[in-house]
């Protein structure tokens, strides 16, 4: 870059920076704003490495691309498919991935992949380009977009695996997870890791073999052995997840999960779980006698939007609120499925789980 480049380069940026501070108290989210530049000038006055700043900078770009790109389908409930690169077309596993992609797309929901080959390609095979979204990594080696996504405008390249997995992570409301190598056993114990922690989600999770297959169902019986027996886990930590070679207990897990369960989040101290549609009294009695162990203090209360949750775009939804003990989350999934078994869908709400 020539000094004139650089300059010129450094006159556009003040001015856009001049431009961001005039238009700041005018901005919806400008504390988060402020808060970021405040971090960037922090940073600028510190002594970090030279990659600090590189990595700091591709990261911002990664987050800049899906960032825009995931906000035109915020309302598309969407499903991750993760799974080996190294399958191929003619194996039980990959016609499975087709089929599954296939029928939940029909569903209503659009699909998430790495991009690539094997279980990737699979996915977006089964779901369609128009119902696909690829976010592939910049790798050396088997990583280049699949023939079903490649070209598509919905195709992400990202530089870190951080970052990507961000987004299949952040953007999805329920996880299929298909076999896989050292990568997939990765994704399958961080779906697991931060499900049970309480940062991811609560989503459905879905452990798939083709007919007959027992990766998964060997998978199950050593988290049952070897974590569950010893005391490692929680006895109920296996309600996180379900495994099945069966294509219609997997589409059902997932549009279950959101026959009356809209979302949740926390406001201050109390956890929030959005309705799709009201619980009878009854059933919030049910709850609180089934699932008192779950509370901090109180009780399971019905409610409206909280004036602490603004402009909410779930304002409508009705909610339960609680004093979750942010501990027992195989648990609060169990008490996610009585909501859903009990509460009594409409036959509107049952046809269409995917409506965000």
């Amino acid at each position: 870059m020539t000094p004139k480049e650089s300059f010129e380069i450094l006159e556009s940026l003040q001015a856009d920076i001049a431009e961001l501070i005039d238009r700041l108290p005018t901005l919806k989210h400008r504390q988060f704003i402020q808060q970021a530049l405040a971090t960037i000038v922090s940073l600028a006055d510190s002594e970090i490495e030279r990659l600090d700043w590189k990595i700091l900078s591709a990261s911002l770009a990664d987050m800049e691309r899906g960032f825009q790109l995931f906000y035109g389908y915020r309302h598309v409930r969407k499903v991750t498919i993760f799974g080996s690169a190294r399958i191929a077309p003619e194996t039980p596993d990959y016609q499975m991935a087709v089929k599954f992609a296939h029928a939940v797309s029909q569903l209503g929901f659009m699909v998430m992949t790495g991009g690539g080959g094997g279980i990737m390609q699979a996915g977006q095979e089964g779901a369609g380009r128009e119902n696909s979204f690829g976010l592939n990594i910049q790798l050396p080696f088997e990583q280049q977009a699949n023939p079903f996504i490649d070209g598509d405008p919905k195709l992400i390249h990202f530089k870190y695996f951080f970052t990507r997995k961000l987004f299949l992570l952040k953007e999805s409301d329920a996880v299929a997870l298909f076999p896989g190598g050292f990568g997939t056993q990765d994704e399958a114990f961080e779906c697991m890791t931060l499900s049970q922690t309480g940062k991811f989600g609560p989503v459905p999770v879905v452990l798939i073999d083709p007919p007959g297959g027992d990766y998964w169902r060997s998978w199950s019986q050593y988290i049952n052995q070897q974590l569950v027996n010893k005391g490692l886990i929680n006895p109920e930590d296996p309600s996180l997840y379900t495994v099945t070679d069966n294509l219609e207990v997997a589409c059902n897990a997932i549009t279950r999960f959101y026959q009356v369960y809209h979302s949740s989040r926390y406001v201050g101290d109390q956890f929030v779980i959005r309705l799709r549609h009201e619980l009878s009294d009854d059933l919030v009695a049910q709850l609180n006698a089934n699932f008192s162990d779950i509370l901090v203090q109180g009780q399971i209360e019905k409610s409206q939007v909280l004036s602490q949750e603004g402009q909410d775009e779930t304002s409508d939804l009705p909610r339960l609120v609680l004093y979750f003990n942010q501990r027992d989350l195989g648990r609060l999934y169990q008490m996610i499925a009585v909501i859903n078994e009990l509460g009594m869908p409409s036959p509107e709400e049952k046809a269409h789980p995917e409506r965000k």
